[in-house]
């Protein structure tokens, strides 16, 4: 499987702002993704992985979100573009409506607010391995009001912070 071409000035950090920031987590994102191992995401594949998300999204929108991610046109997001949507995603913040949708899939009651145990829940389907003092912490790390959620203004600002 070919590299992305995509420049990481510390692979090994971690991220305590939930945003994926090396290389190693990339990766292992897009092997979550990638179901059958082949080095390559299908639209199938996609749309499992969003709805194991807890995202309920239309035919329409995964067919959007594939041709936006999938430059050569081939039907098929490969590890360099998965990699760099996602560096085009996190340098520019997303679109409102990118961030709007990512927020929706951490929002799982769909109250407009992020809590640890929501964020627990969807990091667990992604296969990370973090506890929910974790979580706890991480939402504490961007709660500028304090009321121990994150709603979509302090979301965004997380999400497009260097």
């Amino acid at each position: 499987m070919p590299m992305a071409k995509t420049s990481v000035s510390n692979p090994s950090s971690p991220n305590p702002g939930g945003a994926l920031g090396s290389m190693d987590e990339v990766i292992m994102v897009f092997k979550k993704f990638d179901k059958n191992g082949d080095g390559k995401i299908s639209i199938k594949e996609l749309a499992a992985a969003l709805g194991e998300l807890g995202g309920k999204i239309s035919d329409d929108e995964i067919r959007r979100i594939m041709s936006e991610i999938d430059k050569d046109g081939n039907g098929f997001i490969d590890l360099d573009e998965f990699a760099e949507f996602h560096q085009n995603f996190s340098s520019t913040g997303g679109g409102s409506k990118d961030l709007q949708d990512a927020f929706d899939l951490f929002d799982v009651d769909k109250n407009g607010l992020i809590s640890a145990k929501e964020l627990h829940s969807v990091l667990k389907r992604l296969g990370e391995k973090c506890s929910l003092k974790d979580c706890c912490r991480m939402i504490s790390s961007v709660d500028v009001d304090g009321d121990g959620h994150v709603n979509f203004e302090e979301f965004k600002k997380m999400m497009t912070r260097s």
